[in-house]
């Protein structure tokens, strides 16, 4: 139960008694009950954030099961309350916001969904109102002059800043043989390394510089790299040990990636629907670039929640 007294960095209301927490302490209507609930709604919304983060990176690893993901997600949970124990700002607006009647009419609102069932998300509504609500302190970040003050929700993750800052220069160059914007060929290479960390190794341990995933088919005179792949057939995943190709750096990478697309007829169509992201991916997919029924989904997702800005 969420009270004034409670410390809302020891539970995460995701449940069905945690959100009857958060409207038992709406109804108290008081500044402290208000500042509890806000609390959580942040640690809610971090969850999504977090969620949304593990649907975009591959899972296709050893170790993906049931099993890992439980444990995973029970991980995020508690990551989730921890940030929001911090703050990110968000809990800051949402009590301005959802003071007085505000929270009532939020607590309300979730009623039906809670009855039903809903309680391992939130409603459509109440997700309106917490994105609009980050989405305007957002707006005002970059009118503030103290670092300390911007909204550290906004940021993109390290991982994703060190590695447009690593290879953007790259994609650019390709860009320029292609016509694909870089941030999609920078998706593409997300996708198909893990963010770079788990580019195909060479038997020594070092690294094929392979981003793209690219077999050494039998026209292929350079270097080469055994690896463990899946592929699909018929739908059905299939682990098999296929020959890459292997690079001397990530800027032979991204060329011979441009060449490929540029050379391979078979990839024409791709190039002329280069300008919009969900056209890009499913072109790709149909060319055969990949037989991973969901590639496109998967590619489109990463590029629009991680690439898009």
């Amino acid at each position: 139960m969420i009270t004034p007294a409670d410390n809302s960095s020891n539970s995460l209301a995701i449940d069905a008694k945690g959100v009857e927490a958060l409207k038992q302490s709406a109804r108290q209507n008081s500044p402290e009950s208000i500042k509890a609930a806000a609390k959580q709604f942040e640690a809610l919304f971090m969850n999504m954030i977090m969620k949304s983060m593990r649907e975009a990176t591959p899972q296709e690893g050893v170790f993906d099961n049931q099993q890992t993901k439980m444990y995973t997600s029970m991980l995020d949970q508690q990551l989730s309350q921890n940030m929001a124990s911090r703050g990110v700002g968000l809990a800051d607006v949402l009590i301005r916001q959802l003071s007085g009647n505000q929270m009532n009419a939020a607590v309300a609102s979730e009623n039906a969904a809670t009855q039903n069932g809903g309680a391992d998300d939130l409603s459509s509504s109440l997700k309106t109102d917490l994105l609009r609500s980050l989405s305007e302190r957002a707006a005002r970040a970059p009118q503030r002059t103290s670092g300390d003050e911007a909204v550290a929700a906004t940021d993109k993750p390290k991982h994703v800043q060190a590695f447009q800052d690593k290879l953007t220069a790259h994609a650019e160059e390709a860009s320029k043989t292609t016509g694909i914007p870089a941030k999609f060929m920078l998706g593409q290479a997300a996708l198909e390394s893990g963010w770079g960390k788990h580019v195909i190794r060479t038997a020594d341990g070092g690294t094929s510089h392979n981003l793209f995933g690219i077999k050494a088919t039998g026209s292929w005179k350079g270097k080469t790299v055994d690896a463990v792949t899946t592929e699909y057939v018929n739908g059905v995943p299939q682990k098999r040990v296929e020959k890459f190709r292997a690079y001397d750096s990530y800027a032979d990478s991204f060329r011979d990636y441009a060449k490929l697309l540029h050379d391979n007829p078979r990839y024409e169509k791709v190039l002329a629907n280069a300008t919009d992201v969900k056209g890009f991916a499913q072109g790709l997919q149909k060319a055969g670039y990949a037989t991973d029924p969901k590639y496109a989904e998967k590619l489109t997702n990463l590029i629009n929640r991680n690439l898009s800005a």
